[in-house]
């Protein structure tokens, strides 16, 4: 096989990686609802879900940055997988409880490896070719992401979600007996589609495992990483705050969505999970339309524009709600697609044999997706309002469109 195919070939199993971290990632938002009617959570409750998933972010960037650095992309594709194989396995051993923390320590382990993975990947694809479209191979790959983002509500809808859930009253009126029985009936739905991913995984593990992928040159393999020296990069340093928002606010979009579909345009479960895949759709057409506009755009003047219509958009949400702010926050996801892969891959641009710190250190502003989440259900609660979390949303847009302002600055003095 010659170079180039081999460039090819890894390229399409890295890609893979988008896709299937994009699909475990999108059956959070059915999740949620799920375990909020099985265990009669409240809206901060429910949000632990991904602050459980995006605390690993924090906890493990740097970790896998240094993996990476030591044994190279290669390995850290492997380990990731892995880790994130285990993650899918123990939460079906947690559907066998009725436990809820313990998913919420099953999903932390599933994103240990995908941080993993993120840490790695990312910065690989856009080593691989043409430094100058970077940025537009980045975006392709994450469109995968985005493709993910449509498929996983559907499945997770079919095989997760309850046709005919109990309200919270009428869980709370059953006896011990009859209310663990329910609850064990409802974490059930879980184990097929969690264990099957599991499988898969692991196969595309072993699949990188005799697969030659080419490694680009790091002169300080065994060096630790510089990672003061990498945040002194102003590139850096503004994607490490702009990724830590924008995450927020994807994660606050997409996964709050179906539980806004039930209880602000009153729609019934059934009929909100579809929305849920719909959101998906744009994201993944979002991610495509926006990697094509790049051939004539700058991706900066992409984002700017993008943050400043979705900044319009959460605020139809907050004063419109109903369905009007439901289909306001489908369109935000069409927006909102092409932010990651682009801050991503301006922050490490230039970076050079600091770009496995650069890495490690956006990937772990990913913790944005745990901590927003949580002020957006702290703040609909104290309220008893959910429109009122998207406050949180338009502040982090706001950030995202700064961030393209600076970036554009800098290259332009």
């Amino acid at each position: 096989m010659t170079k180039a195919s081999q460039a090819i070939y890894a390229i399409i199993l890295t890609t893979s990686l988008f896709f299937f971290w994009g699909f475990i990632h999108n059956l959070d938002p059915i999740l949620i609802p799920h375990l909020r009617n099985a265990f009669s959570l409240n809206t901060f409750q429910a949000s632990l879900v991904d602050a459980s998933v995006f605390l690993a972010y924090f906890f493990f960037a740097i970790p896998a940055g240094m993996l990476m650095k030591r044994y190279g992309y290669k390995w850290g594709m492997i380990v990731g997988l892995i880790l994130f194989g285990l993650g899918c396995f123990l939460l079906v051993l947690a559907a066998s409880t009725i436990e809820y923390y313990y998913f919420l320590l099953a999903l932390f382990v599933v994103a240990t490896g995908l941080t993993v993975l993120e840490t790695v990947a990312n910065p690989y694809i856009t080593l691989l070719g043409d430094p100058s479209k970077s940025t537009r191979r980045l975006n392709l790959a994450q469109s995968f992401n985005g493709l993910a983002a449509f498929i996983a509500p559907i499945i997770g809808g079919r095989y997760i979600l309850s046709e005919e859930p109990l309200p919270a009253e009428a869980i709370a009126a059953l006896n011990a007996a009859d209310r663990i029985a329910y609850i064990q009936s409802e974490t059930e739905s879980v184990k097929m589609p969690y264990f099957i991913l599991g499988i898969v995984i692991f196969v595309v593990a072993i699949l990188i495992y005799f697969t030659r992928m080419p490694e680009p040159e790091s002169k300080n393999k065994k060096e630790n990483l510089q990672l003061l020296k990498a945040l002194g990069l102003y590139r850096v340093r503004w994607a490490v705050v702009a990724q830590f928002f924008y995450v927020g606010a994807q994660v606050c979009v997409l996964s709050f969505l179906v539980l806004y579909a039930t209880d602000m345009a009153a729609l019934l479960p059934q009929e909100a999970k579809y929305y849920g895949a719909i959101a998906g759709l744009a994201f993944m057409l979002g991610r495509f339309f926006g990697t094509s506009l790049m051939k004539w755009f700058c991706p900066l003047n992409l984002v700017f524009v993008f943050s400043l219509v979705c900044i319009a958009l959460i605020l139809t949400v907050v004063f419109a709600g109903g369905y009007v702010g439901l289909v306001a926050l489908v369109i935000v996801s069409f927006f909102m697609s092409i932010m990651f892969p682009t801050i991503f891959a301006e922050g490490i641009k230039g970076a050079g044999e600091d770009t496995y710190s650069a890495s490690s250190l956006i990937i772990m502003s990913i913790v944005g997706g745990a901590l927003l989440p949580l002020l957006f259900g702290l703040l609909s609660d104290t309220t008893g309002l959910l429109l009122n979390g998207y406050w949180v949303v338009v502040v982090c847009f706001f950030v995202t469109a700064l961030f393209a302002v600076r970036i554009k600055k800098m290259k332009q003095s």
